[in-house]
């Protein structure tokens, strides 16, 4: 009998193939990863290119080196220790165990969260384990970057005085001792996560913790010079739209990706993140309109941000006018927490930070979560949550107890990142100096880096003839009246 026609097919695409096994959803692993890039590009370039330009000009490249830094720091400890610790097998109730992600066996076989199988109080399955149609590297990667982005949002409390080398050893300790015991809390199958505290896609695990751990590094680190608080105008403002921009088309796949599939909740989250911001963005506007007579486009790009943080715990949970109402409240609440209370509260004063992180991150993403208490829609709870019957409490039945839920999950975030983050920051300043010279507060990016963002003589520089020539022949080279 003659031999089968070879299958002119290669291996590579051949279903049923050790490449192509039987498990794989080609779709769902194409939109994970096109999910982790669209995240990955929200930091790398999005927010190198929005610190570099936010800040005054002798801070750019020092603000953007920090974006780009904590990057390339949470990848490589991501994959060594800390993805376990977020998303592996279960050490304690708010801890998985530590180990590296690294290994072809695992990387290469069908994604598995160990710890989130749900269980009825008599011991039967009420929830299978999460298990995507797509290998582990693809879960790996896409988690990774919404690592990296925490640390960068945080980075933004604390720009324009924070010694870069502190920085260096800030990143991996608070990724270790405070990210993934928020990620496996309430995404990998920790006591969160089990309870049916609600955060679709990091209102809590990311936006809050990164305010409230940021502005408590701002606290240790100390204010910037006096002069920097004084006048601190952006160096680029229409380069800092760009990074704007890449944000909130990034934030298709940080909230589109968390269902972990290409499914009709994904689309829900991506309608529902853009319905949120835009609203947010209009009424953060309006406001600035009425009460100091003039829209701000940096303004408007807060509003921006606090509507993508605030419908980011609901974005595939709750409806569409439930996202209108959330992006109304997160253009208003934010707004008078920046603009009225933390104008009128001196503790909040004496804490400097930077960009206000606390209140576009922690108070968004804090108002989110209670929001999100409030409009889960039931039927949208059963495609995602593992606590059946789940749903907010504007639904009546268990709902009323869900946004109980939401407060204490938001206490034990805000409560953890307060402790842990202090006692990081002042492990690390009695090795290294948590905060800049002073001279390096006066000189900027030319003396923490020896380079500037832009070729020219300006805020921040000492005069140095080498460089900018003599005086006399500068005055003789200025046009004559």
């Amino acid at each position: 009998m003659a031999a089968p026609p070879p299958n002119p097919v290669p291996v590579a695409y051949q279903g049923g193939s050790a490449s192509v096994p039987d498990w794989l959803n080609k779709g769902d692993n194409s939109w994970q990863m096109i999910s982790a890039t669209l995240v990955g590009l929200q930091s790398m370039p999005g927010l190198v290119i929005l610190y570099g330009s936010i800040v005054k000009k002798k801070w750019a490249v020092n603000s953007a080196f920090m974006a780009l830094y904590a990057f390339a720091a949470v990848v490589l400890c991501w994959v060594v220790w800390a993805y376990k610790m977020s998303f592996g097998d279960k050490l304690l109730p708010f801890w998985g165990k530590a180990g590296p992600a690294l290994g072809q066996k695992f990387l290469i076989k069908q994604a598995v969260l160990p710890a989130t199988t749900q269980f009825y109080e008599n011991g039967e399955v009420e929830t299978a384990v999460i298990a995507p149609f797509y290998p582990m590297a693809s879960m790996v990667w896409f988690q990774c970057v919404f690592a990296a982005i925490t640390l960068i949002l945080l980075a933004g409390s604390v720009l324009g005085r924070m010694n870069f080398k502190a920085w260096m050893a800030f990143v991996p300790l608070w990724l270790t001792f405070s990210y993934t015991i928020g990620a496996f809390s309430l995404w990998g199958g920790g006591f969160l996560f089990h309870w049916g505290v609600m955060d679709y896609s990091g209102g809590y695990v990311i936006h809050l913790s990164s305010g409230i751990a940021g502005l408590t590094t701002a606290f240790w680190v100390g204010p910037r010079s006096t002069k920097d608080r004084e006048r601190f105008p952006p160096n680029n403002v229409l380069l800092m739209l760009a990074g704007a921009g890449l944000l909130w088309m990034g934030w298709a796949g940080f909230n589109g990706g968390d269902p972990y599939t290409a499914n009709i909740d994904s689309s829900m989250a991506v309608l529902n993140t853009n319905i949120c911001a835009a609203t947010s963005l209009l009424v953060w506007t309006w406001l600035d309109v009425i009460f100091f007579k003039k829209p701000s486009v940096i303004g408007a790009v807060q509003g921006m941000i606090t509507g993508l943080v605030c419908i980011t715990p609901g974005a595939g949970l709750v409806q569409g006018w439930a996202a209108i109402i959330m992006g109304i409240l997160s253009g208003s609440v934010p707004w008078f927490t920046m603009m009225i209370v933390h104008k009128r509260w001196a503790l909040i004063q004496k804490i400097d930070d930077t960009l206000g992180v606390f209140h576009t991150h922690a108070v968004a993403g804090l108002l989110g979560g209670v929001l999100t208490g409030l409009f889960a829609e039931p039927q949208l709870c059963a495609l995602f949550l593992p606590v059946t019957n789940s749903r907010g409490g504007v639904y009546g039945g268990s709902g009323g107890i869900q946004v109980f839920k939401q407060l204490v999950g938001a206490a034990f975030i805000i409560g953890w990142n307060v402790v842990v983050t202090s006692i990081i920051c002042v492990g690390i300043n009695l090795v290294i100096p948590l905060r800049m010279s002073e001279e390096q507060l006066l000189i900027g990016d030319d003396a923490v880096h020896g380079e500037e963002a832009y070729a020219l003589w300006g805020d921040g520089e000492k005069y140095d003839s080498t460089k900018h020539g003599d005086t006399a022949d500068a005055l003789s080279m200025e046009p004559k009246l």
